[in-house]
């Protein structure tokens, strides 16, 4: 049987990838230059071709070296699943457990969530990373997170679903907004005066949903990088926005006034899902926090 490359030269050539910088990819894998260097000529000499180009002031992937990476990527996520599933099998319910949440779900959510995970899963080191969808989509394929809370639509992949709750996208205007209070449908806004987030936020891409974007005239100032800043704008009567049904309660503790909520008719709805890796070997934990953020978010639909 021929050699095969070793996980550790993959994680060198991995590391190498997301630093193109040898010295700081040999820190990161604290190793010396040298070694990462030599681990990496290996597997290039084991896959005969090769995988980075190198220059005095530049290091860059090849063709060959990108695909390697990719693949690399989930192997070693792979490994890692495999070393946790041994763990899982003597100690259950222990260890580190990384989750990872969007930025438009985990103010509402995080004081009622963690009282929770330390309460039913007391064994586990709960490690919280707050990001946009495709940053936490991308970790948990490549296995720096365990399991990842989002809102759909958003592409998972191959990843494996479970689906929450589905809340719909309420209207937030002032209650000086005459125009904007009288809509009965999508197309009586004003969509001019719509205030989004930022590019990335997947909110964003649910209000442009029912709003596409060909359609609208939207003004390039109307926009923010978070909620309690859209709500400010819209609070000053500068346009009005879309927020989900969890996030209603923040107006009443940014002690904001003037704001009016409501619904319209084909109004825009998002869909609250808990992913993983199909090769997870957190299933235990998988099941106990889903139910953990169903009963929150069904209690929040009632408030």
């Amino acid at each position: 049987m021929a050699a095969l490359p070793s996980l550790r030269q993959l994680s060198y050539l991995v590391t190498l990838s997301e630093t193109l910088h040898f010295t700081e990819a040999a820190r990161r894998s604290f190793v010396t230059q040298s070694t990462l260097s030599g681990g990496i000529m290996e597997l290039e000499r084991l896959l005969g071709g090769m995988l980075v180009e190198r220059d005095r002031q530049n290091v860059r992937l090849t063709p060959l070296g990108e695909e390697v990476v990719a693949r690399a990527r989930v192997l070693l996520a792979d490994a890692q699943d495999l070393m946790r599933l041994s763990r899982e099998m003597s100690e259950p319910l222990t260890g580190d457990l990384h989750f990872g949440i969007i930025p438009t779900i985990a103010p509402f959510i995080l004081t009622q969530l963690l009282n929770q995970v330390q309460e039913k899963l007391p064994r586990i080191n709960f490690h919280l990373h707050e990001n946009q969808s495709s940053k936490i989509i991308s970790d948990l394929e490549h296995g720096s997170l365990d399991m990842v809370f989002l809102a759909l639509p958003f592409d998972t992949n191959s990843l494996k679903l479970k689906e929450v709750f589905t809340e719909e996208l309420y209207i937030v205007c002032s209650e000086k907004d005459s125009k904007t209070l009288n809509a009965k449908e999508m197309t009586d806004l004003d969509l001019s005066r719509l205030i989004l987030l930022d590019e990335g936020h997947c909110l964003r891409d649910h209000t442009l949903s029912a709003c596409p974007i060909n359609e609208r005239k939207n003004d390039a100032r109307l926009k923010a990088s978070s909620l309690p800043t859209v709500l400010e704008m819209v609070s000053a009567n500068l346009g009005f926005t879309m927020m989900p049904h969890i996030a209603l309660k923040n107006i009443n503790q940014l002690q904001l006034k003037g704001l009016k909520t409501f619904t319209v008719n084909q109004a825009p709805k998002r869909t609250l899902t808990l992913v993983t890796r199909k090769s997870t070997p957190l299933q235990n934990e998988f099941d106990i926090v889903y139910h953990i953020l169903k009963d929150i978010c069904v209690e929040m639909s009632k408030a």
